[in-house]
């Protein structure tokens, strides 16, 4: 038997689509399969319990989302949390453990160094985790035949085989593994994916390390197969994970195109990320038909000498076009920024919200910090700039020598020792504008989800769709 945990704690509960994905896999080669989802446990140290107690499996899965909220300045930190469930595990099973996850991907090793894990599959799971359940009795030439596999030699040390990418992509599409009607009710939307990877080479982004750097499409007929099973059971509210819907805009058409053709355009909502280029008319109004009601742009700044500097192929004029794009088909959007990275000046942050206040979006993000990562340019330019540990503009909680396993930000020191006030300033009183807060724990207006109490109230309501839009929603009453 397989166990797979869903180790992931965050309020509102997000559908774990990986686990889901991974399950179904594992189900449909003849493997037998129980989930412990912690997310929906009331009592997680009892479910762990009860589950053990039905009998000794042959593998355990933990699924790890996220190594952080990504959010600076609450940067709570869930790899403590992470030990102590293999901890608990290990009191529960002689099985061994593997990791998977799209936060593991990006620390694989040191994480399975950290908690004593046995393996780790940095990559797609569906196919690397059937593998390893296979080769666990058949010795080391086996497992370094698995996908993506971290596991230990002979002497201790850890190897890696080549990350688990396959292309195509191809996932079941039958999302019957998890309880998603409970993540619906309680967590106002689900998740489906249309491709995995990225090409783009963004300063700060990790998608590339955790997903790969090439697109990896799913074939459009097999995505709408899964949306109309998932709307069939009244699951009609949609986020699509991929990290840019738009890269490539060919395969965006081509599954706005295949949803149509199911007549799904009428029967359900959802939401998008999108890159600013490649999007306009055509796109935005296929994505309207296709059932589409939310874009959410990855804008990073309003500035052009910064959108340059974190490598994006945008400008504000695209920006601007992009916008009105959503506007003339119907398309309700919100524009992601991103403040405080290498280059930020108090006058490129006036310009930045200069430009989103004239584009006009029905909403803002406003992120103060870049998490920086292993392999990302903005760590290098970091660097660049002397010791992290001695560098005024990196942020983190933590004393001594600096560790990316922790959160730790980039916030250029040229916006002064209150930055978010500086932005707070800029913004005024204008309520399309989600603003940080300057310290952890004191209450705002920002746009962190995690444990947000009015975002959580609002579900319960009966709201549902994109956490961004429930907000927008509610109003200046959302803070």
């Amino acid at each position: 038997m397989l166990v797979l945990v869903n180790a992931n704690r965050m309020s509102p509960p997000i559908a774990p689509i990986g686990l889901d994905y991974v399950a179904s896999a594992a189900r449909a080669r003849g493997i037998p399969v129980e989930i412990v989802d912690l997310a929906l446990a009331a009592d997680p140290d009892g479910a762990l319990e009860r589950a053990f107690a039905r009998g000794a499996p042959r593998l355990v899965g933990v699924s790890f989302r996220n190594v952080d909220d990504s959010f600076w300045p609450s940067a709570a930190w869930f790899v403590p949390e992470l030990d102590r469930l293999i901890a608990r595990l290990r009191a529960l099973t002689t099985a061994p453990i593997v990791l998977g996850g799209v936060g593991l991907s990006i620390f694989a090793d040191r994480l399975v160094a950290r908690t004593g894990a046995d393996f780790a599959v940095r990559g797609d799971g569906e196919g690397a985790l059937a593998a390893l359940y296979a080769a666990l009795d058949a010795g080391p030439a086996a497992l370094a035949a698995v996908p993506g596999l971290i596991h230990r030699a002979a002497g201790g040390a850890l190897v890696q085989t080549p990350p688990a990418w396959p292309s195509p992509l191809v996932v079941p599409a039958d999302r019957d593994a998890i309880d998603n009607r409970a993540y619906f009710a309680r967590g106002g939307q689900l998740g489906v994916e249309t491709k995995r990877g990225c090409p783009r080479r963004c300063i700060y982004c990790a998608d590339p390390l955790a997903k790969g750097p090439h697109v990896r499409a799913r074939d459009p007929r097999e995505v709408a197969e899964e949306v109309a099973g998932l709307a069939a059971r009244g699951l009609d509210v949609l986020h699509l994970c991929d990290g840019e819907f738009n890269v490539p805009g060919a395969h965006a058409a081509a599954v706005c195109a295949a949803l149509a053709a199911r007549g799904l355009g009428e029967r359900v909502r959802w939401y998008a990320y999108a890159a600013v280029r490649p999007f306009d008319d055509t796109l935005a109004l296929a994505m309207r038909r296709a059932g589409c009601v939310g874009v959410d742009f990855t804008g990073d700044a309003g500035s052009d000498a910064m959108l340059a500097a974190y490598r994006h192929p945008h400008r504000r004029a695209h920006l601007e076009a992009a916008v009105a794009a959503c506007r003339r088909a119907g398309l309700t959007c919100m524009v992601d920024l991103l403040l405080g990275g290498p280059g930020e000046t108090p006058a490129t942050v006036r310009e930045t919200i200069d430009a989103l206040r004239g584009a006009a979006p029905d909403c803002v993000g406003v992120a103060l910090g870049m998490r920086l990562y292993p392999g990302t340019r903005a760590l290098e330019l970091a660097r660049a700039e002397g010791p992290l540990e001695a560098n005024p503009s990196i942020r983190r909680r933590g004393q001594g020598p600096v560790d990316l396993l922790e959160p730790v930000y980039y916030l250029a020191r040229a916006l002064g020792p209150t930055p978010a006030a500086l932005v707070r300033e800029q913004v005024g009183d204008d309520p399309r504008f989600f603003v940080p807060a300057e310290e952890a724990g004191r209450a705002g207006d920002d746009h962190n989800y995690n444990d947000h109490a009015p975002l959580l109230a609002a579900i319960a309501r009966g709201e549902r769709g994109a956490y961004w839009d429930i907000l927008r929603r509610l109003g200046p009453a959302r803070g």
